[in-house]
């Protein structure tokens, strides 16, 4: 897998590409978001630090969503609540707080990675609700004709409540099945992805919520 590193701090780029290149991903950094951008459409996974010497790395952020869908995953020093949510909003599928285990941070990336490559499940490949549109096998939502402009883990979500329409979903399924753990910080991400599906589809009754359950598809 072609894994992009956008890290400022030599030290730490180094060790997490021989990590990195030790479990035969082939890895290319870069120490400037100007630079991360650039890189970024030939990347399959995006690790981007927060702290960037060019520009904040939310902004970076915002301006790779804006471009692409690349699997992207925060890496950066700061847990605090506020920033974990506003890089989840910003659209990274996950968010990792150094200092961290190698083995957490490959299977946090199989997870984003692993369902785009996992074989759907038997069923309609495409689910209509209301004026929403989703191709399960293009990895596709379209509202009332428009393209809908997700992220990896925000069609993740949607697909797997589309896999059973109208099915309730438990929060352990969508947690232990696209995070592989059912940690605070997790269920926090899964929270932002499902408020962010509903604004940028811009139909809030899509995904409909079962308190202390989880999530089904409305119509």
């Amino acid at each position: 897998m072609r894994v992009l590193v956008v890290e400022d701090d030599d030290r730490f780029a180094e060790a997490l590409a021989s990590a990195l290149t030790d479990h035969r991903h082939k890895v290319v950094r870069a120490g400037r978001a100007d630079d991360g951008l650039r890189l970024a459409r030939h990347a399959d996974i995006v690790l981007l630090d927060l702290g960037l010497p060019d520009r904040p790395g939310l902004t970076a952020l915002a301006e790779l969503r804006r471009v692409s869908s690349v699997p992207l995953i925060v890496v950066t020093c700061s847990g605090e609540d506020h920033l974990v949510l506003r890089g989840l909003r910003a659209g990274a599928d996950d968010y990792l707080v150094k200092p961290f285990r190698t083995d957490v941070l490959l299977a946090r990336m199989d997870a984003v990675m692993r369902r785009g490559g996992r074989p759907r499940r038997g069923g309609c490949p495409v689910v209509e609700v209301g004026d929403v549109r989703v191709d399960l096998d293009a990895r596709r939502v379209t509202v009332a004709g428009a393209p809908a402009a997700l992220t990896h883990r925000e069609f993740d979500v949607l697909a797997l409540l589309a896999e059973d329409p109208g099915v309730v979903c438990t929060r352990e399924k969508l947690l232990s099945t696209l995070w592989r753990d059912t940690m605070p910080s997790s269920s926090c991400s899964l929270n932002v992805h499902v408020a962010n599906l509903r604004s940028k589809t811009g139909r809030p009754g899509l995904i409909v919520t079962l308190r202390g359950v989880g999530y089904r598809l409305g119509g």
